[in-house]
């Protein structure tokens, strides 16, 4: 165990360390590099900012103007009759817009009822297993001027969708 600690502990440092020393090896100008790549990823984030902002106005929008409440009043009697509770359907609505919203919704649901609820382990099972794919989507395909997305939205919302439903099963029928 003290091993794996140690390891653990100095697992970054050394890969940092070999990396430089392989570079030295091969005559590569580290620092130099270095700034480069800082540059360059400066450079991404002044392309990402736009989308990224522009998708968290989005999100605000969404949850502030009374959407996602109706969105979840419409949804409700389709999914309570599944067995769907209605508490975690904004979290499989939020989920694939915002990562930062649906870790706050998974806590809100952890304080109202509990991690150890089916509601709890339902929502824990949907933040691992869906991805915050709007985000993705607007932030990545954004930051590299992609503009024929084709069938990625429908995709990794089906995706999502999936995930949300399996999450489901598993909870309902493999939890203790």
């Amino acid at each position: 165990m003290a091993a794996v600690q140690a390891l653990s502990r100095w697992a970054i440092p050394l890969l940092l360390l070999g990396i430089t020393a392989w570079g030295l090896s091969r005559g590569v100008p580290i620092y130099e590099r270095f700034v480069e790549g800082a540059k360059e990823g400066w450079q991404t984030a002044l392309r990402v900012l736009p989308y990224l902002v522009g998708m968290l106005v989005a999100i605000q929008v969404f949850q502030h103007s009374g959407a996602l409440d109706q969105l979840i009043r419409v949804l409700t009697p389709f999914t309570s009759r599944l067995g769907f509770p209605p508490e975690a359907l904004p979290m499989a609505l939020i989920r694939p817009i915002s990562g930062s919203g649906s870790l706050a919704l998974l806590s809100q649901i952890f304080a109202t009822y509990g991690a150890d609820s089916f509601i709890g382990r339902l929502a824990a099972t949907m933040m691992g297993s869906t991805e915050t794919s709007l985000y993705v989507l607007t932030v990545y395909a954004g930051s590299v001027g992609l503009k024929r997305t084709r069938h990625t939205l429908a995709t990794a919302l089906l995706a999502d969708a999936a995930a949300v439903i399996l999450s489901f099963y598993i909870v309902l029928h493999f939890s203790v």
